[in-house]
């Protein structure tokens, strides 16, 4: 990944996306907003318990560090489910209800999903100019989530899941990823015995490594092209939020994917390689 600063905000982008100039993406940090206390400093979350002016505050910094207004913005409220919506013109500037996943064809279209220790997925086909912008936990792992964006990429688009790019952002890491004997069940329910995936610690626990799951359940559908970011949350709370770390009491960074109009091109400044 390139980390780049751009007014005193960090943000992320993925070295494959970026080849794309059509492509406009960011994963954005905790680090550069208004945001005080538990939600220091970046939180885009309004449903944290967060002070709604500072969040507003936060958004708007996002969308003028990319260049893009608040009316080109698709957002999602995210209930850890596997739904997928197809959206547009007619759905920016608002909330899609009970959505973890968001796929578009339309340039200008801003998909906005928000993150503290679940995986950013991002997903472009550059033969069929289709953007997906996923948020993916064990809960959405287990759903279906990744599955049914695939799906739905080739039914609604006709894509071939050859061609697209995918980028896992930063999320909870194995290191950190403690869990119980019935999550354990259910994950091997749905990925099998696939190796590297739930890894047993020295004293008996067993921890879950979610990259590696949704790399596979990529790579089993047939992408070829994956980048992953490589950075736990839980393990970088200086720079990002993270659900587990700080005990469910904390805000939430910003994930950003558009096809962006030819004209909007905005540059941005590279600070170091990540």
């Amino acid at each position: 990944m390139i980390r780049r600063i751009l007014n005193g905000t960090v943000f992320y982008q993925f070295m494959r996306l970026a080849q794309y100039p059509e492509v406009l993406h960011a994963i954005f940090t905790r680090i550069g907003g208004t945001s005080s206390g538990a939600f220091h400093s970046l939180n885009v979350g309004h449903l944290v318990g967060d002070q709604p002016t500072a969040v507003q505050a936060n958004l708007e910094l996002v969308f003028r560090t990319l260049g893009i207004k608040p009316e080109q913005v698709v957002t999602a409220r995210q209930v850890h489910g596997a739904h997928v919506a197809v959206v547009g013109a007619a759905e920016q500037r608002t909330v899609v209800p009970a959505t973890d996943s968001l796929i578009s064809s339309e340039q200008g279209v801003a998909l906005l999903l928000r993150f503290a220790d679940c995986l950013p997925l991002m997903l472009y086909d550059p033969l069929r100019q289709v953007v997906g912008l996923v948020h993916v936990g064990w809960r959405g792992i287990i759903a279906g989530v990744v599955v049914n964006t695939l799906a739905a990429l080739r039914h609604e688009f006709g894509c071939n899941t050859h061609n697209l790019v995918a980028a896992l952002g930063p999320a909870i890491g194995p290191c950190c990823y403690e869990v119980g004997p019935e999550l354990v069940t259910s994950i091997e329910q749905v990925l099998g015995n696939e190796g590297g995936l739930l890894l047993t610690q020295p004293n008996g626990t067993v921890h879950f490594n979610l990259a590696a799951a949704v790399r596979w359940q990529l790579e089993y559908a047939g992408v070829q092209q994956i980048e992953e970011s490589g950075l736990c949350t839980s393990c970088h709370t200086d720079e990002f939020f993270s659900h587990r770390a700080e005990k469910g009491y904390t805000g939430r960074f910003a994930a950003v994917l558009a096809l962006q109009m030819p004209r909007t091109h905005h540059m941005v400044i590279p600070l170091e390689p990540a």
